[in-house]
């Protein structure tokens, strides 16, 4: 079992819409590290962080898991989408999605208080630079995370 954090903007998908529907399909990645995590290495039942990012307090919002496999993505198919790629084809579609199912809601887990974590300093959400919406999550982090999340909030 590997482990994951994704990033979704709330007024996209949010942990709420999560709850209300138990299953989300996870469109409108464009970048192709990411991509290629869905493809290659995302396996059902893998445990996601699911984030809300682009937010006034992004931070871990819930637990996840891969509930399918990789398919193409639709979006980029649709002209009316903000993911839409003319240079995709049905014949050969750049972009995949899968689905991810919910867990449980967890308490916010705020962006500042996981740096603030000594034991999260290796997670490639906190490291300069890293805009990646979908990052590997190592078997510490996950716990560290958990242990976090099951705590009250400081």
């Amino acid at each position: 079992m590997a482990f994951w954090l994704m990033k979704s903007e709330p007024d996209e998908a949010s942990i709420d819409d999560l709850v209300r529907l138990g299953r989300l399909p996870w469109t409108g990645v464009r970048n192709y590290q990411a991509r290629n995590f869905m493809r290659d290495a995302m396996q059902l039942g893998d445990g996601v962080l699911f984030y809300h990012s682009s937010c006034p307090q992004p931070g871990v919002a819930g637990l996840a898991e891969i509930a399918s496999g990789t398919v193409p993505d639709e979006t980029q198919f649709d002209p009316a989408s903000p993911y839409f790629d003319p240079k995709s084809s049905r014949d050969a579609p750049r972009w995949l999605q899968l689905d991810v199912s919910l867990v449980r809601k967890t308490r916010l887990l705020p962006l500042a208080e996981m740096r603030t974590a000594p034991e999260l300093a290796t997670m490639q959400v906190l490291q300069r630079g890293n805009r990646l919406s979908i990052t590997p999550v190592t078997a510490a982090e996950w716990r560290a995370v958990l242990k976090r999340l099951d705590r009250a909030s400081a």
